[in-house]
C-alpha cells in the first residue's frame, strides 16, 4: 500500500470499510472499536488518540483491493512501536505496513463476485495487513536505538521515512508503550531526543499479554528441549490455559496465567540470573552474562560438584534411582580437596553455577505447577538467553522431579514477551483477533546477525543488503562475516568493520533467529481439510540428519543454474549480476545456518525450505526468475492443443478418461525444479519430450488407483453417478503441464457438467504457472475449444480477452463456469492452513479436489485426509523421493485417489 506523501496524512486499508458504500463517515471507522477482552487487566491507554476520519478520501481508483484512504485533518500520530528495555538489552517491536498496491482486475473481481467472497469485517484502523518487526538493542548503547527509532520515524507513526522530512516533529501527544525499569530511566532522555513521552506499563501484564499472544497465535512458538534435541509443539488454543509462566531475571517469578487478563504471581525465588552473573562474575572475572554463558560450554562440572557415584564409589544408587552422574552436592567437591579458586578452571566455575541455579528454578517450578495442578510449565527472560545447556539443566529438573508427568517448555519469542505485552497495550492494536493463521514468519537478511544474535537495527535498503552480503565470506559450510559497527555521528544503519577475531554465524548454535511476523488477515484455514488439527503439510521428516544433508545438497547444486536463470531474467545487467550474487550468498547463508542448526526458524520441512528459497530471490528483487522460459513454453504447447483435443475427442468415454489422466502424468514431467528433468530439456523439444513420456505411461502406474476414480466417474453398468458439483484443480506448471495436462482434464470435468476452479499460485515460484497467468493462457485455449470458451465466458475470465474470438459460438456454452483463484502463496509446495479466502470460499461448495505435481501432491499432502474425494496426480522426479515414500523409481507415476473421509 502506497504511503501518503506529506507528514499531515495518514491511511487505513480500504479493506476494512463496507466496499458497496463510497461514503466513509467518523461513525462507519470509530463504532468498529474493539471491545475490551472479559475479565482483562490489561490497561489500554485512554491517552491515545483517535481517527479523525472527517474529510477522508480514498485515493486511487475505488475498485482496488486495498487502495489508500487519505485522513487529511488526522493530527494526531497513532504510534506503532513498543520496547522492553531492560538492564542489559533494549527489545523493540515495531509494525510496518504493506506497500503493495493490487493491479485493477476485472476478471478477479467477477470471481470474487460469484463466490460470494468479501473482506469482512476486518478492522477500521490500520494494524492488520502489515509486518510485525522484532529488533534489539544493548542498552549501554540506547543511542543507536533511539537513533533507529528516528531514522524510521517509528514515533511519528512508523510511515515509510522516504516519505516523511527527516526533521518531521512528532505530535504534542505523542507516546511511546514501554516497560522494565527503562521506562523509568530513560523517559526524559525519549523526551528530549524524540520529543515523545514515554507511557509505563506494567512488566507483568506485559510479560502474561505477550505469552498468551504469542502461544496462541504462532504455530510453532513453544518447544521443549532435551539433550541438545529441540521438539516443536503444537498448542490448542482451546486447551491452553492454566499454564505456569515462569520468568527467569535476575531474580525468578511464577505466574500461574488462568486466561486472557486472568494471572496471579504464585511463587518465586531470589536465586536467578542475578545471582549467577553476580557469582560468576566473582568466581570467574568474567566482563560479561555472555561471556560467563560461553564459558560454561566447554566448562566440566565434575570437578567441582560432588555426584552420587563420589559418594558410592563410581556406583548409582538404584534403590532410590539416583545415577552416580547426579549432582549431590553442587560446589560439594570443593570441601575435600586443598586447592584455591585459582586452581579451579573458570569454565568448570561457570558450569557448576549454572546448573545448580537451573536445577533449583526447575525443581521450585515443577512444585509449583504440581501445587496448582498444571501440566504445563514455560519459561522465558533473559536467563535462558536460547543456550542450550541451560534449557537442557531446566528440562532434565522438571522432567526428574515429575518423573515424566510434567514438561519444561520454552518459547522461540521469549526475549521479546514484555515488549510485545506493551505493543498491545494500545487501545488498537488489533492483534487481539488474530488467528495462527493469520500469521506468515519470514526471514529475511534484513538485519545483520551472527549466531541468532541481532547485531545493529535492520538493513531496509536493497543495496545495503547486497552490500552486507558481499562481504560474507564463505569457506565450506562456515559462513564469516564482519560484525556491523555504527560509527560516530550515523544512524546506526551502516559501516561495517572487520572485526580482530572473526564473527562466525555460531555464537551458540542452539540460538533460535528471530523473523519478520507478516500479518495477513485474508489467509484461512482450508475448509475441506478432514481434521485440521492434526493436519501435517510436509512429507518429509527432517528432523532426519541425513534427509537433511541430501536436501540441502540438491538445493545447493541447483542454485548456480537458479542464479543464471534469474539475472537472465532481468536481462543479465550488471545490477541484476550483483544481485544474484547476493542471493546466492544469502540463500547459502540459510542453509549453513540450518545444517547448524535445524531449528533455527522454527519446526522445519521441504516445504518450509523450498519457500525459504523463493522469498530470498523476491528479497533481491528476483520476482519471477522463469518468467522467459514460461512463455516460450506456454507458447509451444498452446500450439499443439488443438490437435490434442482432437484425439480426445475421437475417444470412447473409458479411453477419454484414461488418456487424460495418463496426459497429466506424462505433461507433470517440465520441472525446472527437478535436476533429472532440466537434464531432459537438453535431449529434446518441449513437445518431443511430452509424446516421449505419454509413450512410455504404462500401467499398474507404482501408486495406481485409476479404477476407483473411473468408478466414481463413470460408474459401473447402467448406474451413472451423479457428476461432482465443484472441482477444485491444484495447478503446477506451465508450458505442456498446465496447457496439455491440465486443462485438458478441466474441459472433460466441465463437459460432465462440474464447475472448475482452477487454484494456482498468488506469485511464481519456478517455472510454476500464476493466478495472473492462467486467464491469457485459458483465453488462447478457447480459441480452439467451445467448452473452454463457453465455461471461461461463464467464470468471468475472458473480460478483457475476447477480441480475436468469434462470436459464432453461442448455441452450446455450457452453464457450469470456469474460475481461476490464487491459493494465497508463492511456492512450489503448498501448506493448507494458509491459503487465500477466494480459495477458502470456493471450497465451500466443492465435493472433488485434483492435487498435481510434486510440491503440492508428494512434498506436501500426500497424506492429508479431505471432507470431499482427492485424487493426487505426479511424476515423481527424485529418485530419492521415489525410494522413500512410493518406493519406486525416479519418473514412476503416483495416481492416489481417495474418497470423501
Amino acid at each position: 500500500m502506497a504511503s501518503p506523501t506529506t507528514k499531515d496524512h495518514s491511511h487505513i486499508e480500504i479493506g476494512d470499510i463496507n466496499e458497496e458504500s463510497q461514503q466513509i463517515t467518523e461513525k462507519d471507522i470509530v463504532e468498529k472499536d474493539m471491545a475490551p477482552l472479559p475479565g482483562s487487566s490489561i490497561h489500554r491507554s485512554s491517552s491515545r488518540p483517535q481517527l479523525d476520519v472527517s474529510g477522508a478520501a480514498i485515493q486511487g481508483n475505488f475498485e482496488e483491493k486495498d487502495p489508500a484512504i487519505l485522513l487529511p485533518n488526522q493530527t494526531d500520530d497513532i504510534s506503532h512501536l513498543a520496547l522492553d528495555i531492560g538492564g542489559s538489552l533494549i527489545k523493540l517491536i515495531y509494525f510496518s505496513r504493506h506497500a503493495d498496491r493490487q493491479v485493477d482486475d476485472g476478471r478477479k473481481r467477477k470471481v470474487k463476485e460469484r463466490l460470494g467472497v468479501t473482506n469482512g469485517s476486518r478492522r477500521s484502523y490500520p494494524i492488520l495487513g502489515g509486518r510485525l518487526h522484532f529488533v534489539k538493542f544493548e542498552t549501554s548503547k540506547i543511542n543507536e536505538c533511539l537513533d533507529f527509532i528516528h531514522s524510521k520515524q517509528l514515533h511519528c507513526g512508523g510511515m515509510d521515512p522516504r516519505c516523511w522530512p527527516s526533521d518531521a516533529p512528532p505530535s504534542e501527544n505523542a507516546v511511546i508503550k514501554a516497560t522494565g525499569g527503562g521506562a523509568y530511566k530513560f523517559a526524559d532522555l525519549f523526551k528530549e531526543r524524540l520529543g515523545v513521552s514515554i507511557e509505563k506499563e506494567d512488566e507483568m501484564n506485559c510479560l502474561v499479554s505477550g505469552a498468551n499472544f504469542l502461544l496462541k497465535a504462532i504455530r510453532h512458538e513453544a518447544f521443549t528441549h532435551m539433550e541438545g534435541h529441540k521438539e516443536f509443539v503444537q498448542i490448542d488454543q482451546n486447551d491452553l490455559f492454566p499454564y505456569l509462566l515462569v520468568n527467569i531475571g535476575s531474580g525468578v517469578s511464577m505466574i500461574k496465567v488462568d486466561g486472557d487478563g486472568q494471572f496471579q504471581r504464585v511463587s518465586g525465588t531470589n536465586v536467578g540470573g542475578g545471582t549467577y552473573w553476580g557469582l560468576g562474575r566473582l568466581l570467574t572475572k568474567c566482563k560479561s552474562f555472555d561471556e560467563l554463558l560461553e564459558l560454561s560450554q566447554r566448562g566440566d562440572n565434575s570437578t567441582i560438584d560432588m555426584l552420587v557415584g563420589d559418594i558410592y564409589g563410581g556406583m548409582d544408587y538404584s534403590k532410590i534411582g539416583l545415577s552416580a552422574s547426579t549432582i549431590a552436592s553442587s560446589f560439594g567437591k570443593t570441601i575435600s580437596e586443598n586447592k584455591d579458586l585459582e586452581d579451579y578452571k573458570p569454565e568448570d566455575i561457570s558450569l557448576s553455577l549454572l546448573r545448580m541455579i537451573s536445577y533449583n528454578i526447575g525443581q521450585i517450578a515443577y512444585l509449583n505447577a504440581l501445587r496448582f495442578g498444571l501440566k504445563r510449565i514455560f519459561f522465558g527472560g533473559f536467563f535462558i538467553r536460547g543456550h542450550a545447556y541451560t534449557m537442557d539443566t531446566i528440562s532434565f529438573a522438571v522432567q526428574f522431579w515429575s518423573k515424566g508427568d510434567a514438561q519444561a517448555m520454552f518459547l522461540r519469542h521469549e526475549g521479546f514477551l514484555g515488549a510485545l505485552g506493551a505493543f498491545m497495550s494500545y487501545e488498537k492494536h488489533g492483534l487481539d483477533d488474530l488467528m495462527v493463521h493469520h500469521l506468515v514468519e519470514r526471514f529475511p537478511m534484513g538485519a545483520p546477525y551472527i549466531g541468532g544474535n541481532v547485531h545493529g537495527p535492520p538493513l531496509g535498503d536493497l543495496n545495503e543488503k547486497i552490500s552486507w552480503m558481499e562481504k560474507f565470506v564463505q569457506k565450506g559450510t562456515e559462513i564469516t562475516a564482519p560484525v556491523p559497527m555504527a560509527p560516530p555521528a550515523t544512524t546506526g544503519l551502516g559501516g561495517f568493520e572487520v572485526p580482530s577475531s572473526k564473527g562466525v554465524l555460531r555464537s551458540d548454535a542452539s540460538k533460535l533467529n528471530v523473523g519478520v511476523l507478516h500479518l495477513v488477515p485474508s489467509l484461512e484455514v482450508f475448509p475441506l481439510l478432514a481434521d485440521p488439527k492434526t493436519y501435517e503439510p510436509n512429507t518429509i521428516d527432517l528432523s532426519d540428519h541425513g534427509e537433511l544433508e541430501y536436501w540441502f545438497t540438491v538445493l545447493s547444486e541447483h542454485l548456480s543454474d537458479l542464479v543464471d536463470k534469474a539475472v537472465a531474467s532481468e536481462g543479465g545487467t550488471d545490477d541484476a549480476k550483483r544481485r544474484g550474487d547476493a542471493f546466492a550468498r544469502a540463500f547459502s547463508a540459510h542453509l549453513a545456518r540450518l545444517m547448524e542448526e535445524p531449528a533455527a526458524y522454527g519446526k522445519l520441512g521441504l516445504a518450509n525450505l523450498l519457500e525459504l528459497r523463493e522469498e530470498c530471490l523476491r528479497e533481491f528483487h528476483f520476482f519471477d526468475a522463469y518468467r522467459t522460459i514460461k512463455q516460450r513454453e506456454n507458447e509451444a504447447s498452446l500450439a499443439v492443443l488443438p490437435d490434442l483435443l482432437m484425439e480426445l475427442d475421437s475417444l470412447t468415454e473409458d479411453m477419454r478418461l484414461l488418456t487424460l489422466i495418463e496426459g497429466v502424468l506424462a505433461a507433470n514431467i517440465f520441472d525446472w525444479g527437478s535436476r533429472a528433468c532440466v537434464d531432459l530439456y537438453h535431449k529434446g523439444t518441449i513437445i518431443e519430450i511430452y509424446r516421449m513420456s505419454r509413450k512410455k505411461m504404462q500401467r499398474p502406474w507404482r501408486v495406481d488407483d485409476f479404477d476407483a476414480f473411473k468408478g466414481r466417474m463413470l460408474g459401473s453398468g447402467d448406474r451413472k453417478p451423479q457428476p461432482h458439483k465443484r472441482a477444485l484443480l491444484f495447478v503446477d506448471n506451465s508450458g505442456a503441464d498446465i496447457v496439455l495436462g491440465m486443462l485438458p482434464l478441466a474441459r472433460e470435468l466441465l463437459r460432465r457438467g462440474t464447475e472448475v476452479v482452477l487454484v494456482a499460485n498468488s506469485l511464481p515460484a519456478l517455472n510454476d504457472v500464476t493466478a495472473m497467468e492462467l486467464p491469457d493462457i485459458v483465453a488462447e485455449a478457447a480459441k480452439h475449444c467451445d467448452i473452454l470458451r463457453g465455461a471461461a465466458e461463464a467464470g468471468g475470465l475472458l473480460v478483457d480477452a475476447m477480441s480475436n474470438i468469434q462470436d459464432g459460438y453461442k448455441e452450446n456454452t455450457p452453464s457450469v463456469p470456469l474460475m481461476v483463484v490464487e491459493n494465497g502463496c508463492g511456492s512450489p509446495c503448498i501448506d493448507l492452513r494458509q491459503v487465500s479466502s477466494e480459495l477458502a470460499a470456493a471450497a465451500k461448495d466443492a465435493d472433488l479436489v485434483i492435487l498435481e505435481g510434486m510440491g503440492r501432491s508428494l512434498h506436501t499432502n500426500y497424506n492429508a485426509k479431505f471432507k470431499c474425494d482427492a485424487l493426487k496426480l505426479a511424476m515423481v522426479k527424485n529418485q530419492r523421493l521415489a525410494a522413500k515414500l512410493v518406493k519406486g523409481n525416479i519418473y514412476d507415476c503416483v495416481c492416489r485417489y481417495e474418497p470423501a473421509s
